[in-house]
């Protein structure tokens, strides 16, 4: 007869659960408004998602470091908190564009929001577990509800958009799937602690060595495609070009960061029991990935795809932290995304001062470089707050990439990779030529005759995100130490 097992509420540490349920809650709760009551308001929806979003986070930021809560599925380490916050408060510098205009209908949906927290609280499943199963899941829940905000755009190349995320997220499920079935029956547990203890006393067997390899690049293989990492990149300029502009600069950012943070736990295990061809690995697909993609930005038309490409690399940038696996490491990969977060979001928002329904400049995209021929002259401060992006971006001092840059470039060259660091600032060198074009442009070129046919959005919630990113951007120099001191102490206290 089977003996009934007592759990009691104290040992499940329920309170590891708060921030997603917060999330699911709240997501709930606007599907319920809106059947109650068909015409509310949508900024009643965009103010009732920020305020769900500042309680999460204010749950999040009461969580204590190192516990683990659930049967031991949730993690609440220092990279699980300080991930939460950065997925938070990019979230809640995102929502308030859904007030910019009417001419964005996706909006005016309350399934927008619900999506919106639902997907939230996907990422912070990843992000808070070490279980493979639970991090299935969370990545299912956001990349589902993320297909679905893409389609709501409603314009041809949002469907097809959507249709390619969606067989490309389909992909790397489906390898994840295999990996953790392959690490699975190596070690018979999904929690990545347990696991590293079985392979760490089975490594000295071949096959089995071949077989752990194999775990890797299957797993490896699924987040390229989710971090866009070369070959695999091939759906991302498509699929930013098709959502919404600022959405896109949503996806460049928050998405990776959930994604990076698995990434560290699964590859810096592998990494820690000594498999070094997982390291080499990581390191080419890094050096391919920022360089190729680097190439490919010089030559796009578009300024939307050109920040695609762009994202591309910076992603790459921050692989190649990923794989020296040192505190200092992991602590540049935070740093470098709490900066990089403002500046490529607020670049985002920028493209959308200038829309217009009908393609005037050319038949195939939205945002040539001729569309922002002579800027300067139409918007002035739009103009330098767009050069302040792009230079921030290109990894001039003293704005904030910079920061981010540098210590990644210190983090490798003080783990003896003094070659990838070189191949880090050439890296930076080419990418400055595509940066610097869009101001050749805005500041050099004379407007184009038909200007005044473009509608300009200059809603206040607009202006207010990108002041807040310029801000960020510009006053980033006199927090730097302070932030690295503080992430290099969560992480640090973590054991990474």
């Amino acid at each position: 007869m089977l003996q009934p097992i007592n759990v009691s509420l104290e040992s499940l540490n329920l309170i590891t659960l708060a921030p997603m349920l917060i999330a699911i809650a709240g997501g709930l709760v606007i599907l319920v408004l809106d059947l109650i009551n068909e015409k509310l308001h949508k900024s009643l929806y965009v103010m009732l998602t920020i305020l769900i979003l500042v309680v999460d986070f204010g749950a999040t930021l009461g969580l204590n470091v190192n516990e683990r809560g659930f049967f031991d599925v949730m993690l609440i380490d220092g990279i699980s908190i300080i991930s939460q916050l950065m997925i938070i408060v990019g979230s809640i510098i995102f929502i308030p564009l859904a007030l910019t205009s009417k001419r964005f209908h996706e909006y005016s949906y309350p399934e927008f929001f619900a999506l919106f927290l639902f997907m939230i609280a996907g990422f912070q499943f990843m992000v808070a577990s070490d279980n493979l199963i639970l991090i299935f899941v969370g990545l299912e829940t956001a990349s589902l509800s993320l297909y679905t905000l893409i389609a709501l755009h409603n314009r041809a190349n949002s469907y097809e958009a959507a249709v390619k995320y969606f067989t490309m997220g389909a992909l790397a499920a489906a390898f994840f799937a295999m990996g953790s079935a392959v690490v699975y029956a190596l070690t018979g547990s999904v929690e990545l602690y347990k696991v590293a203890e079985v392979m760490a006393t089975r490594l000295n067997e071949t096959g089995l060595m071949i077989a752990i390899f194999g775990s890797a690049v299957l797993l490896l293989v699924a987040f390229s495609f989710k971090l866009s990492l070369f070959p695999f990149h091939t759906w991302a300029p498509d699929v930013y070009e098709g959502a919404s502009a600022p959405l896109a600069g949503y996806m460049s950012v928050v998405p990776k960061i959930a994604a990076f943070v698995v990434s560290i736990r699964i590859f810096g295990m592998y990494i820690d029991l000594g498999v070094e061809w997982v390291r080499v690995t990581i390191l080419v697909l890094a050096v391919l990935t920022m360089t190729l993609a680097n190439i490919m930005a010089l030559v796009q038309e578009d300024v939307k795809r050109m920040l695609a490409y762009s994202s591309i690399s910076h992603a790459g940038f921050i692989m190649a932290a990923l794989a020296l696996d040192t505190t200092e490491g992991t602590t540049s990969i935070f740093l470098y995304y709490a900066l990089f977060m403002f500046t490529n979001l607020g670049a985002f928002a920028m493209l959308w001062i200038s829309r217009h329904k009908n393609r005037r400049f050319d038949k195939r995209y939205d945002h040539p470089y001729e569309k922002f021929a002579g800027f300067i002259h139409i918007m002035p401060v739009g103009a330098v707050i767009m050069g302040l992006f792009m230079l921030s971006l290109a990894g001039v001092p003293p704005f904030s990439v910079f920061w981010g840059k540098i210590y990644v470039m210190q983090a490798a060259v003080n783990s003896g990779y003094i070659w990838l660091a070189i191949v880090m600032g050439l890296n930076s060198a080419i990418a400055a030529y595509y940066y610097l074009k869009l101001i050749v442009y805005m500041f050099l070129m004379d407007p184009v005759k038909d200007v005044d046919t473009i509608y300009y959005n200059l809603s206040k919630p607009l202006m207010a995100v990108i002041g807040m990113a310029t801000l960020a951007t510009v006053g980033a120099i006199f927090y730097i130490q302070p932030l690295i001191s503080y992430l290099y102490y969560m992480i640090s206290a973590s054991g990474y």
